[in-house]
């Protein structure tokens, strides 16, 4: 053994790292646990007899030579970071690219900025709505053609009563209007859900915003004013024009269209040869909605309106098909 330790001494003397790995197999050679000291020392317990002091001592005298030469090495190369570094310059760098929101989420947080700086916060609600939420306060009668399973998704709940995939986000106002007293004014982004087939302008779920403004002597101007705004800030300078229209929740009840024209084929095709585009629906909330809600009708009133983030998505990026939106194809997502 005396033997081996010799030639383990001249061989750490002689070595040399030529470059900041050879530290580092140095002392996976010498210092490690399994190496080559590491299992002499594991023989040397093995050893009876007097040799064992001498043995001992020279083992000791081994270990400390190569701890020294070790040291040696780290001071050499600890004064050139950038050889200390192990990081392996000729490896591909990061081949993840950085992405970007959906032309949904930006159109959706445009439309709430705008809002939110004329003073509307916040508000949500579930997606799975129970039949109180989604239709009988919004005053929808029995017969209504919405509560019918060709128009809308119903999810069997029993015995806790009827529940269904919410077909609009009215029913986060009548939460609302529940649970805080007027003033009230907020906005309502969410998914929505209807049993419709799939086409290039229509799809069975969506994204929809609607907006709830309940106060002292709120009138149809005010409507008119903030839905004015709205498009102003949004599309620029357009022609507006409200058409009478019904919605169960609303009376007077409107939905507002932009003139966009016909001159080009997509325009054409947008407005269905008129022109005009609609882009939302609006109206001064029913009373018996707010008898509904605990709301005194000859005290308050208020305005809703809602709009379909989808289609004012499609408009404001040309996009021909609302399929495209849904189906993850990174070819489409990367124009946006």
């Amino acid at each position: 053994m005396l033997n081996e330790i010799n030639h383990l001494k001249e061989t750490i003397k002689n070595s040399v790292a030529e470059k900041v790995g050879d530290v580092e197999l140095f002392r996976n050679n010498f210092l490690a646990k399994k190496s080559v000291i590491g299992e002499l020392f594991e023989k040397f317990k093995t050893i009876q007899g007097d040799e064992k002091r001498e043995i001992g001592k020279e083992l000791n005298i081994l270990r400390q030579t190569a701890e020294e030469k070790y040291e040696e090495f780290k001071e050499k190369y600890a004064s050139n970071k950038s050889e200390v570094n192990t990081y392996d310059k000729s490896l591909p760098t990061n081949a993840y690219e950085m992405g970007s929101l959906h032309p949904i989420t930006v159109v959706k947080n445009e439309i709430i900025e705008i809002f939110e700086k004329i003073g509307f916060s916040i508000a949500n609600g579930p997606e799975i709505e129970d039949d109180w939420h989604n239709f009988t306060s919004l005053n929808f009668p029995e017969n209504h053609p919405a509560r019918d399973m060709q128009d809308t998704f119903f999810v069997n709940k029993e015995p806790f009563g009827n529940f269904a995939l919410r077909t609009h986000t009215s029913s986060v106002q009548i939460r609302l209007m529940e649970s805080e007293k007027p003033p009230i004014r907020a906005l309502m982004p969410g998914r929505v859900y209807r049993n419709e087939a799939v086409s290039s302008r229509s799809n069975c779920f969506f994204h929809q915003i609607e907006g709830l403004y309940i106060n002292e002597s709120v009138s149809f101007a005010d409507l008119k004013q903030t839905l004015y705004y709205f498009v102003s800030q949004f599309f620029g300078e357009r022609e507006i024009r409200f058409r009478p229209s019904y919605f169960p929740f609303t009376e007077p009840s409107a939905e507002m269209d932009i003139f966009l024209g016909t001159e080009t084929e997509q325009d054409y095709r947008l407005t269905k040869g008129t022109g005009w585009l609609e882009i939302l629906g609006c109206g001064m909330v029913d009373p018996n909605v707010l008898i509904n809600c605990n709301i005194d009708p000859e005290k308050y009133s208020g305005f809703a309106f809602g709009m379909g983030v989808d289609r004012i998505a499609m408009l404001k990026y040309g996009i021909k098909d609302i399929r495209q939106m849904f189906e993850n194809d990174l070819r489409f997502l990367k124009q946006f």
